[in-house]
């Protein structure tokens, strides 16, 4: 066969196609050249069985094989809409249907029989854009009847991202068990174990009294350890369902003594239900809590940091500015202790203390200390927060200490501290809290380690050279405290285990008044204030983070400002819309 040559020509017609099936269609419908008649329980379409078996598999192997419906004129299709066969007949010669919310489930599932798999798919995508959290649930068990995996990841996927609303739905409480308990149980769930409880007591309450003997398997789902303990004291400790289930009541007397105990809890029982980690969708987030910017202004600025996308979102403010107020983390909760109010002009120290909730991005008032005092130290442990010295109305350097009962919302008095100090480093692990040097009245430093143990309610203080900090944080990573600067670039950690300091990685710079925190694993340092070579004081904003597996430091860039006296803290919770309402850039 002779090649082409430049004198030949390649004729494409591209209406050929659309023109040929309008054609078809047309004797279609007048029946000319029709050879098959396909019949519902109340119409019938001719076709041609060349125009059919070339469109499907299905009608493919109907007609080009030796059933009975090769040669059959008429041919019954059972199980299918009348409306929708026709519909289908019409797409198959015109290459074109509309899908309605009406229509959608029988045209999928008449397009899933038939095998005309791009109807399907447009169907299911159809499908996809109109995923909810009220009906996702249901288009799971749609996708799983009819084998549709795009449509099932995409109504799972949904399911899990929005569990708060779709724990509201009428779907969920139509899951059967097994279902239940799949999902209760997914890591990828984004909902907190609050609302974990509330969803499968409300499916068992649904049908008590089919749904009770389930209890101990969904109850399991529950990863108590992540509980906020009031939740757990005042809506699971003594609910009557779960109490009904001798192996609910085992689990509870375990949480009970992880949650409540001041005592360490080494039970071998404990280990499998405590080690369950959290679920996929929480993050760790940095936030920093007023302290005074640029041209050391007081602020009320609560600032996230999100360390996945290395931006800045703007917060809630507290209500009002206060100078030198202590900031702690409490169970994705932040308090802020105290302080002096600059708004009214008189200069009074003072005990209000206020909580600010991540979930609704908002401060209330709740008990004030028993003793108002600002520069001062907190630190969380267990379910309590200690308030630590400072200074006091008289404007003498406290001893005192008190604690906050997060379930009972009390104050307390405990045991004063051995020698007063002002701008220690404070950390709490096993029952003890540890104070690092600090400097006494006279600002000179002081080279002392105060340890209160908390069950016992009992101070004793070890002296130590290797401390010589003032205004350095303290944050805890493993056994750990890392005593991060103080009027100096040294790192170190004091190990818990044997007490014993190790030196670190010193930071770029002499800093104090800074921040420090721990995410991931890793400490990240914040603003603060800077000694130049010429022992000149500037102000930073830098954001730096150590990683004590490698012993280094690195730059993660800067804060929106440059600040020193706040609060630095870490919160584990589940991403909020309400987060996001307002954005900052970040530098």
């Amino acid at each position: 066969m002779e090649d082409k040559t430049s004198q030949d020509l390649l004729f494409k017609d591209q209406d050929f196609s659309n023109e040929l099936l309008k054609q078809l269609n047309v004797l279609r419908q007048n029946r000319i050249l029709t050879d098959v008649v396909l019949c519902t329980s109340n119409i019938e379409i001719p076709c041609h069985r060349n125009v059919l078996a070339s469109s499907s598999p299905y009608f493919k192997a109907m007609f080009c094989n030796n059933f009975k419906e090769s040669h059959q004129e008429t041919v019954n299709l059972q199980g299918i809409d009348s409306g929708i066969l026709h519909c289908i007949i019409l797409y198959v010669y015109t290459g074109e249907i509309v899908i309605t919310t009406e229509n959608v489930f029988h045209l999928m599932e008449a397009a899933s029989m038939l095998q005309y798999t791009k109807l399907f798919e447009a169907c299911s995508a159809y499908l996809q854009d109109r995923l909810t959290p009220e009906n996702c649930l249901s288009l799971i068990r749609l996708s799983e009847i009819l084998h549709c995996d795009t449509l099932n990841k995409k109504a799972k996927a949904v399911a899990l991202k929005y569990f708060p609303e779709v724990a509201t739905s009428e779907d969920l409480k139509e899951l059967c068990a097994l279902e239940l308990i799949e999902y209760l149980g997914d890591d990828e769930l984004c909902g907190e174990e609050e609302q974990v409880f509330e969803a499968l007591m409300t499916w068992v309450r649904h049908d008590l009294q089919a749904r009770q003997s389930y209890i101990q398997d969904l109850f399991k789902k529950v990863r108590l350890q992540y509980v906020h303990p009031t939740f757990f004291f005042h809506f699971i400790a003594n609910n009557s369902l779960i109490q009904s289930s001798p192996a609910c009541r085992v689990m509870l007397d375990l949480a009970n003594k992880q949650m409540f105990s001041l005592y360490s809890i080494s039970a071998p029982e404990v280990k499998p239900m405590w080690h369950v980690p959290r679920r996929y969708s929480y993050q760790e987030f940095l936030l920093l809590v007023g302290g005074r910017k640029d041209n050391q202004q007081t602020t009320k600025d609560v600032l996230l940091y999100d360390e996945k996308t290395g931006q800045w979102l703007s917060l809630a403010k507290y209500p009002l500015a206060l100078y030198k107020a202590s900031a702690v983390s409490l169970h994705s909760n932040i308090y802020l202790l105290g302080g002096i109010p600059i708004s009214n002009g008189k200069n009074q120290v003072s005990n209000h203390v206020y909580i600010f909730s991540l979930r609704l991005n908002q401060w209330r008032l709740i008990e004030p200390m028993l003793v108002p005092r600002y520069s001062h130290r907190s630190v969380a442990y267990k379910n309590y927060i200690f308030a630590i010295g400072g200074i006091g109305e008289t404007q003498d350097i406290l001893n005192s200490m008190e604690r906050y009962d997060s379930i009972y919302s009390v104050w307390e008095h405990v045991a004063n501290m051995p020698v007063a100090v002002l701008h220690p480093a404070v950390s709490a692990k096993d029952q003890r809290i540890y104070l690092f040097g600090g400097e006494d009245m006279i600002q000179n430093p002081v080279r002392l380690i105060q340890v209160y143990h908390v069950s016992r309610n009992m101070w004793f203080r070890m002296e130590t050279r290797m401390v010589k900090n003032v205004c350095a944080p303290a944050a805890l990573i493993g056994d750990r405290i890392y005593i991060v600067g103080g009027y100096t670039r040294r790192v170190i950690a004091y190990d818990t285990k044997v007490n014993k300091f190790v030196k670190c990685a010193d930071m770029k710079e002499r800093r104090m008044h800074h921040g420090a925190t721990v995410i991931n694993e890793k400490l990240y340092v914040t603003g603060g204030r800077c000694l130049t070579i010429d022992n000149a004081i500037e102000d930073s904003d830098s954001l730096d983070c150590y990683d004590p597996r490698l012993d280094t430091w690195v730059s993660k860039g800067r804060l929106p400002h440059k600040l020193f006296d706040h609060g630095c803290l870490a919160l584990q919770c589940v991403p909020y819309a309400k987060l996001c309402e307002s954005r900052t850039e970040g530098k």
